[in-house]
């Protein structure tokens, strides 16, 4: 007996990896060579593709594919409808299933409902990509990115509060809501401690 829950209308191909208390949610499939980690939830039609790599205790919502190529952290959030490409000029007539490019979202990242993450990018631990963003680019750790093409525009903390607002980390900051403190060294905004 399986240690993860998969409702009836999905489908699990063989030689998959689903980790224990995963859940996989109606009219999903889950494909060959897939990596799943403990305590994910897998929402409504979502297309899991082969190789493709998922950490301990992900949320995926519904309507969203996870193409080859893509590689998700520990608690990383997949809003509604959100989409990863992973072929950065793709036709219908050329075929380029050797030319997947590798997209990395790191621990603890949000990615909002309806963002697009242009494939061969890396999205950083605790990064939160706004609803309906388009990401083009790398983005660093605890950055809040909006709009098309994403910009960071902000500074999160662990918990999901706003920390600061620009495009440049602050000096220091402490988070109102749960405490914990940030500070930029050497270039690079890191909770401290």
């Amino acid at each position: 007996m399986a240690d993860y829950f998969a409702h009836q209308s999905c489908y699990i191909d063989d030689g998959c990896t689903i980790g224990e208390g995963t859940k996989i949610w109606h009219f999903s499939h889950v494909m060959m060579g897939a990596r799943i980690g403990r305590r994910c939830n897998i929402g409504q039609n979502v297309v899991v593709s082969p190789d493709v790599t998922i950490g301990d205790d992900v949320k995926i919502q519904n309507n969203v594919s996870i193409y080859t190529g893509v590689t998700l952290e520990d608690d990383v959030f997949c809003g509604p409808s959100m989409v990863f490409t992973n072929v950065v000029n793709p036709r219908s007539h050329v075929p380029r299933k050797d030319e997947y490019a590798e997209t990395i979202v790191k621990r603890g990242a949000t990615l909002g409902a309806n963002s697009t993450i242009v494939c061969g990018r890396t999205i950083g631990r605790y990064a939160f990509v706004g609803a309906g963003a388009v990401v083009t680019r790398d983005l660093p750790d605890y950055a809040l990115a909006v709009g098309n093409p994403a910009r960071v525009a902000g500074w999160i903390c662990e918990c999901g509060v706003k920390l600061a607002s620009g495009a440049r980390p602050p000096a220091s900051a402490t988070c109102r809501a749960c405490g914990a403190e940030y500070e930029l060294r050497s270039g690079v905004f890191d909770r401290r401690g």
